[in-house]
């Protein structure tokens, strides 16, 4: 690890993103914004006219460029901000898009209640008279979907005139987050002070160095309670925005609200949380596993990143990151591959971390030029599954724009990390088909009972969080630093069980987990990550015909919802086998590691 991070400008330009290929200047940049204006202005001027064919045609045609336009403009302000959030220049631009994208859906908000108030005979007759209109079918339908919660148009313009404010507690915590909280250094076992961050807080969990973990364990959040009621403040506004649109909206709850949003039922969330309880039993026997491996007296929350493999360690580079996924994501055909190759080659990746870059990992497509992912690469094994869970989601957006027109290619939140984790899965099986030594097959099983416990219990326990806090604001009870704490801390003892040593600052982490302002996100890496075991054991065992079947999916962007997109790879979410398959999976790798291990 360096003794300092990089500055923007000291990084290597092949590891940087290629930005040019949005706009090749940002005079071309602040063009495209001000179109943005232009077309909203030119949809606004036909308010009150939807009902007419050809008008509702032409509204929908500049609803297409707008989408575009958007895209492009957002898409490139975010990028240039999130490579340094530090840099005021950046931070300007990302503020104008944003606010001009939030002016937009002002001025056009009233094209969902016109929509909705077309009869559902006159809006036949108006498909028979314009052919056009078929290209928008799916849109109209659903946003024709959630007619029980419009609003007239009136008040979806006030509606749409709030979102930015909506944003401001995501906002903030990005900028507390990843621009103004620094950390100190801290020592390892040797006496040698190691630069605490972000993006270095989990490699420094990872290392075998207890003295290390344990150090940066308490100086990272004891950093994190120091803003205990900032973080609440901004914490609270973000319920509170939700409870408030939900309200306006007629939804029972903001939960109820999030989920129909992604025309998914309720009940698929409650029925993970009754899996998952219904076989916590497995992650305390991982957790048990844990702790005799290591060899400790006492297992601590600053034990649970380090590999449960004494002495054995795999260091990866970027380059031989890359070779390795394209072995392992080899069964899913040449095609798949020459994409993944066009990414590398072609800098679609922003690679290693520096100072003022956005924590974390993503991907975002801009459609009509590629996917863009973010890395903070390290070195490490987990570094090496992130990028193939990036290339996963940018594969998904790359297929679905390439067979859907924008207004249909973006996919559901519901299945955004199906294919990402499909990469993973697939990455799994071959590293520990190929491992040289038990030591390194033990090291390849331990990383996946990592992800199992990271994927489907601890996200699932962030839910719960969001569930639960969520539930307290909505009958009147107050978010207070010490409330959600409290519901934190207890939550993590039921998950993690009696072997684990809760440590107080745990009760802190809810701090800085970025999904909470995310609405509702995080249930769903759980259930994509069940949905992904059993479409990898299907390319697995079946080969091309399997290969098929995920890639129509892939390439199917928000065309059907979620739940019947999901059957079209062979999964079925309206029932808990999944669920109960995936967790069971769970338990057989606990027993390959006890048998590997003996």
């Amino acid at each position: 690890m360096q003794d300092r991070l990089p500055k923007r400008d000291e990084v290597a330009k092949e590891l940087t993103w290629r930005l040019e290929d949005i706009f090749e200047n940002e005079e071309k940049w602040e063009e495209e914004l001000k179109k943005i204006s232009e077309v909203a202005d030119k949809i606004a001027a036909l308010q009150g006219k939807l009902s007419d064919g050809k008008c509702l045609l032409e509204a929908l045609k500049l609803t297409e460029e707008l989408e575009l336009l958007a895209d492009r403009v957002v898409g490139y302000s975010h990028k240039r901000f999130d490579q340094d959030t530090s840099n005021s220049k950046y931070q300007g631009m990302n503020a104008r898009a944003m606010s001009a994208y939030a002016a937009v859906e002002e001025k056009t908000a009233f094209m969902n209640s016109e929509i909705v108030d077309i009869s559902d005979e006159d809006l036949e007759k108006l498909y028979e008279q314009i052919p056009e209109l078929d290209r928008y079918k799916r849109a109209i339908k659903n946003v024709r979907r959630l007619k029980a919660h419009m609003l007239d148009s009136n008040m979806e313009a006030l509606l749409a005139s709030a979102s930015e404010l909506e944003g401001a507690p995501q906002k903030a915590f990005g900028m507390l987050a990843n621009a103004d909280l620094k950390f100190p250094s801290v020592k390892d076992s040797k006496g040698e002070e190691v630069q605490l961050s972000q993006g270095r807080f989990v490699p420094t969990q990872m290392s075998h160095d207890r003295d290390l973990r344990k150090a940066s364990f308490e100086a990272f959040y004891t950093r994190f309670a120091e803003f205990k009621n900032t973080w609440t403040a901004m914490y609270d506004g973000e319920v509170k925005a939700r409870i408030f649109e939900a309200k306006a909206r007629k939804y029972d709850s903001c939960f109820e609200a999030a989920v129909d949003g992604n025309d998914v039922s309720p009940l698929v969330c409650d029925s993970l949380f009754e899996s998952i309880h219904g076989n916590m039993d497995k992650m305390h026997r991982y957790v048990s596993l844990r702790k005799k491996l290591l060899g400790v007296d006492e297992l601590h929350m600053y034990d649970v990143y380090v590999s449960m493999i004494p002495d054995f360690d795999m260091n990866v580079t970027y380059d031989e990151a890359k070779e390795i996924s394209l072995k392992a994501l080899a069964p899913l055909d040449e095609d798949y591959l020459a994409v993944v190759k066009e990414a590398y080659e072609n800098r679609w990746i922003d690679v290693v971390e520096n100072e003022g870059k956005r924590s974390g990992a993503y991907s975002s497509n801009v459609y009509g030029t590629h996917p863009y992912m973010l890395l903070n690469y390290n070195d490490t094994l987990n570094d090496v599954f992130t990028l193939v869970h990036e290339m996963g989601h940018s594969m998904h957006s790359w297929y679905s724009s390439k067979a859907q027109h924008i207004l249909d290619a973006g996919y559901k939140i519901f299945v955004a990390e199906v294919a990402s984790t499909t990469n993973e899965v697939l990455l799994y099986h071959y590293l520990k088909d190929h491992a040289k030594s038990k030591e390194e097959k033990a090291f390849i099983v331990n990383h996946f009972l990592e992800s199992f416990k990271s994927t489907m219990f601890r996200q699932t326990m962030f839910e719960e969080f969001e569930r639960k806090t969520c539930k307290m604001a909505e009958d009147g009870e107050p978010l207070t630093a010490e409330s959600l704490y409290n519901v934190y801390y207890n939550l993590n003892k039921e998950y993690f069980g009696e072997d684990m040593i809760s440590d107080e600052l745990i009760g802190w982490e809810w701090c800085r987990i970025p999904h909470f302002y995310y609405n509702f996100y995080v249930y769903q890496y759980a259930t994509s990550f069940a949905a992904a075991v059993a479409i990898a054991d299907r390319i697995l065992k079946e080969g091309a015909p399997a290969v098929e079947q995920y890639k129509k999916f892939l390439s199917s962007g928000c065309t059907q919802d979620p739940v019947s997109l999901l059957k079209i790879a062979g999964v079925d979410l309206t029932t808990k086998a999944p669920i109960d398959a995936a967790l069971k999976v769970f338990g057989e790798a606990i027993d390959e590691m006890e048998e590997i291990m003996k």
